[in-house]
């Protein structure tokens, strides 16, 4: 997207929300990594985007979506186009109702997950299934009212922006699809990561005549209201760090009290500022403690194979001289992490790697998006406690709801997840109603802490693992994966292979019956 195309009033705003989100600085938050599901393979592998053979079999279409689903005043009746990608390579066909894999996109464009997510495709051929992969309302090419300038001007027109009419999107374009092709008895399996494996539960729950059922890949659908304490995730940052190295986690911890020891002295800032190289000079200490917070919390939620970024952090500290001051061992692991470069911490061009990753052309309206969705519903309440290697810092709701005040005018709503689409007392309730849905998980990711971790009945199945990261099963294969994540994928598959089966005997058992 061009910048002539936004307004100057949506480039004051844009600038409003920045400044906001990259300092960190309103009611004290701090930044955490988003929900990406793609994140930690263009760590691994940045070339990824640039250097991906995305398949020749994807053919791109668009479909009039309803503004407003849940609405009959005229105005809801305006549509948009949104974005989906199909593949129809190795599908059976409607005549043998071959199933369908839908791949429901998530905070961002849609271009990343088709290159990087790999479950879809590298199972297509085993259930000779037809592959959808759909773009989420508000990001990449699916914007309402014409352009991002439009779309993002202002809480009314943002006010079309949920998860509710997200899900509602992808229902619809799964049933506009299976007429299209005849394919009315062909079962769907929807599959997300992250926000998108919410996504996925929550159409499973509210629409099973569309989705037989449902992948979640690192979904922390349990980590709203009080469902879980509200410093879990920087407790499991602190726990993989301590079991990577109780060196390196001792170091860490005793580090900040170094840093307000340094700044309170006369150019404090100054000194601090030259052994971190910061980009710019620190205009206090939460800018360099934030940048320190968000390196081990992305390097936490996306510890897996095949680098193990825990363990490259952890290797520049406890490498480095033990001589050297305790901020220089701090410095070294920050050089590990993100390589040799002119500056660190405040750096200009990567101050949005917590909203939008390697998209300079829509960064802007994905950074909105997201900054609106947490600003609304999607409120992960998230602080630190006193048992961890970071200083306690408890979530503040007041000055999170005035936070967003500030930006869109409209407070967030933090019990409308809770409520619409259920989490209290999720076994009792959910082994009652729901069925055909698998929670991945990766302990290593600090979202684990607010994913499904126990079975919660015999369809609705938790599989974790030890050594995984976010949304690691549905990353496309390697032959360097180890055997556990290998297992992993192969356990999603079975699960997978059987509710289709049993689908099948049940279309058959419906046939007969009807014959008869």
């Amino acid at each position: 997207m061009k910048y002539s195309q936004f307004s100057v009033q949506w480039l004051q705003f844009t600038v409003m929300v920045l400044s906001i989100l990259i300092t960190g600085t309103a009611a004290g938050r701090f930044k955490i990594p988003r929900l990406s599901p793609t994140r930690g393979a263009l760590m691994h592998n940045p070339d990824l985007l640039s250097s991906a053979a995305v398949s020749d079999d994807l053919q791109t279409f668009y479909y009039p979506q309803t503004l407003d689903h849940f609405n009959y005043q005229p105005e809801s009746y305006a549509t948009f186009l949104q974005r989906y990608v199909m593949n129809f390579k190795h599908w059976g066909g409607a005549n043998d109702s071959a199933p369908i894999l839908a791949y429901l996109g998530a905070e961002g464009p849609l271009d990343d997950d088709l290159a990087v997510i790999g479950f879809l495709n590298d199972n297509a051929i085993r259930f000779n299934a037809l592959l959808v992969y759909i773009e989420h309302r508000y990001y990449g090419k699916s914007i309402p009212f014409g352009s991002s300038g439009e779309a993002f001007k202002n809480a009314s027109t943002l006010g079309y922006f949920n998860s509710a009419q997200a899900i509602a999107d992808y229902a619809e374009i799964i049933m506009h699809i299976k007429k299209k092709f005849n394919a009315f008895y062909s079962p769907v399996i929807v599959i997300g990561g992250s926000y998108g494996g919410m996504l996925a539960s929550w159409l499973r729950l509210k629409y099973p005549h569309v989705a037989l059922g449902a992948l979640a890949s690192s979904a922390p659908i349990l980590y709203f209201g009080k469902l879980t304490p509200r410093g879990a995730y920087f407790s499991v940052v602190t726990k993989d760090f301590k079991e990577t190295s109780k060196t390196c986690y001792r170091t860490i911890r005793d580090s900040w009290s170094v840093i307000d020891k340094i700044a309170s002295q006369p150019h404090g800032l100054a000194i601090l500022s030259s052994k971190f190289k910061t980009c710019e000079p620190l205009k206090d200490t939460f800018e360099l403690k934030d940048g320190l917070q968000y390196m081990y919390a992305e390097a936490a939620q996306y510890n897996g194979p095949p680098t193990y970024q825990v363990t490259v952090v952890c290797g520049g500290i406890d490498g480095a001289n033990e001589k050297q001051d305790i901020l220089s061992k701090i410095f070294a692991g920050v050089v590990a992490y993100r390589g040799k470069q002119s500056c660190y911490i405040n750096q200009p061009t990567n101050a949005l790697e917590a909203y939008i990753i390697n998209q300079p052309t829509n960064s802007l309206e994905a950074c909105g998006g997201w900054g609106w969705q947490t600003c609304s519903e999607i409120l992960i309440p998230t602080g630190i406690g006193n048992n961890s290697m970071f200083q306690a810092a408890p979530f503040d709701l007041n000055g999170y709801i005035q936070y967003c005040m500030s930006l869109y005018g409209v407070p967030p709503r933090p019990h409308w997840v809770t409520s619409y689409y259920g989490g209290h007392d999720i076994k009792l309730i959910l082994q009652r109603f729901g069925s055909n849905i698998i929670f991945s998980n990766g302990l290593q990711d600090p979202y684990s802490s607010g994913g499904v971790l126990e079975n919660i009945s015999e369809s609705i199945i938790a599989l974790h693992t030890v050594n995984g990261s976010h949304c690691l099963d549905i990353i496309s294969k390697d032959e360097t994966d180890p055997e556990w994540l290998v297992k992993q994928r192969e356990t999603e598959v079975k699960i997978i292979k059987g509710w289709i089966a049993q689908y099948y005997a049940d279309l058959k058992l419906t046939r007969s019956n009807k014959r008869s």
